[in-house]
């Protein structure tokens, strides 16, 4: 957002923030919790129950669109407004063409 940041390192387990008196607010019990779980044992464990993961495929599909979401943005140098409905940006051609390639032959969708 606007007023700060939190990265999530799973691999060491560990938050940074910005400001740092983020991870110092408390957690009120109407605000949503994550659990934290390594995401290879929370994958298994999901097969091996037929359960469902932490993280399922829209949460994928999300988090993935906006590193490229941002790469666009980046590429193109200004601020850009996207419409999760139509997973489009809006009012901007140039834009919206950097969302996919061409694809090769014999390949088609």
């Amino acid at each position: 957002g606007t007023d700060g940041w939190v990265e999530a390192d799973y691999s060491s387990r560990s938050l940074k923030t910005h400001p740092e008196s983020i991870l110092k607010s408390p957690i009120r019990p109407d605000e949503i919790r994550l659990p934290l779980k390594d995401e290879k044992r929370d994958f298994i464990d999901a097969v091996k129950t037929r359960g469902q993961t932490l993280a399922d495929a829209e949460v994928g599909h999300r988090t993935t669109s906006l590193c490229q979401l941002g790469h666009i943005a980046i590429q193109l140098g200004r601020k850009l407004r996207w419409d999760p409905d139509t997973e489009r940006f809006v009012n901007e051609d140039s834009a919206n063409r950097l969302l996919s390639r061409p694809m090769r032959s014999p390949w088609r969708l």
